[in-house]
C-alpha cells in the first residue's frame, strides 16, 4: 500500500476558512499607536497575517483583531506580530513590551453555538430509516469532559486555540455499514489522542464529517485538517474518500464583536 499522503497543501489549494484571533500585548509603560500601527498592518501581510483592528484596553495593554491564512499557526502569528512590532519600535524603546502575551481564537459564533451545531448534525441530517438514524447516532462523539474554554499555557503565553473542521465525502454512504462508521469514529479518536488534540465533538453523517477541537499552538489549521483527512483515508484503504478541500474556522468564548469596530 502506498502510504504517501493523499491530501496535501499542493492539491488542497482552495480550502474554505475563517480564522480570526484576538492578540493581547502588554507594554512595559504607557504607549500610543502613533507611528507603528499602519506599518505593522503592512509588514505582517507578508507573513499571511492581517491586522484588522487595534484598541487599548488600558494604557499598557493592546488588543488586536487579526485574521490569518490556514498555513499560519498561532505561534507563528504571535511571532509575526511581536517580531514586526519590536523591529518598528527598537530605536524608540529597548524593551517595549513584556514577554507575556495571549492569543485567543474567536469566530462569527461562540464556542457554545459551534459545539451545539456539530453535536446536532445527526439530528439535522435525518435518515429515512429510523434504524439507520439510530446507527449514525451511536457513532457520534460528544466529550463533555473536554472544556475548550480553558486557557492553555505555551512558553510565556496563554492560548485558546479551537478549530471547527469539516470534510465532505466524495459520495454519500450508499450502503450504511456499521464497520465504516466505527472505523471513522475510532480513527478520529486515535488522531486526536496521537496529536494531543482536545476533541469535544465529532459529527459523522452520510456526506461529511464535522469536528470541534483544541489544537497545539505550533500546528497550523491546514496541518490539523490534513492529518485527519489522511488518517481517515488510510483507514479506508488509502482511498480519496473526501473532496480535495476542507473547511476550517476558529471559535472561542467570544465572537468577532470582542473588538468593537468603528461606526
Amino acid at each position: 500500500m502506498d502510504l504517501r499522503p493523499l491530501y496535501t497543501a499542493e492539491n488542497c489549494t482552495n480550502p474554505a476558512f475563517q480564522l480570526d484571533w484576538s492578540v493581547t500585548v502588554f507594554w512595559n509603560r504607557p504607549m500610543s499607536d502613533d507611528g507603528w500601527y499602519a506599518d505593522l498592518q503592512r509588514d505582517t501581510e507578508t507573513d499571511g497575517v492581517r491586522v484588522l483592528e487595534h484598541r487599548f484596553l488600558d494604557p499598557v495593554t493592546s488588543q488586536l483583531l487579526v485574521s490569518t491564512r490556514p498555513n499560519v499557526c498561532p505561534y507563528a502569528l504571535i511571532q509575526s506580530v511581536k517580531g514586526r512590532l519590536y523591529y518598528l519600535l527598537r530605536r524608540q524603546r529597548a524593551k517595549p513590551f513584556r514577554n507575556k502575551y495571549s492569543g485567543r481564537s474567536i469566530g462569527s459564533a461562540t464556542r457554545e453555538i459551534i459545539e451545539q451545531y456539530v453535536g446536532k448534525r445527526v439530528q439535522h441530517h435525518r435518515m429515512a430509516d429510523p434504524r439507520i438514524q439510530a446507527l449514525f447516532a451511536r457513532y457520534q462523539v460528544c466529550n463533555d469532559d473536554v472544556d475548550l474554554s480553558v486557557r492553555r499555557v505555551f512558553g510565556t503565553g496563554f492560548y485558546w486555540y479551537n478549530l471547527h473542521l469539516a470534510f465532505v465525502h466524495t459520495d454519500r454512504f450508499r450502503e450504511v455499514e456499521e464497520s465504516r462508521l466505527a472505523t471513522t469514529r475510532t480513527m478520529v479518536l486515535g488522531v486526536s489522542a496521537k496529536y494531543n488534540h482536545l476533541l469535544s465533538r465529532a459529527g459523522i453523517v452520510a456526506d461529511h464529517v464535522h469536528l470541534t477541537l483544541g489544537a497545539q499552538p505550533k500546528e497550523s489549521p491546514a496541518e490539523v485538517a490534513l492529518r485527519y483527512m489522511n488518517n481517515l483515508a488510510f483507514a479506508s484503504g488509502m482511498k480519496p474518500i473526501f473532496e480535495f478541500d476542507y473547511f476550517v474556522g476558529t471559535f472561542g468564548e467570544y465572537n468577532l464583536k470582542v473588538i468593537p469596530r468603528p461606526d
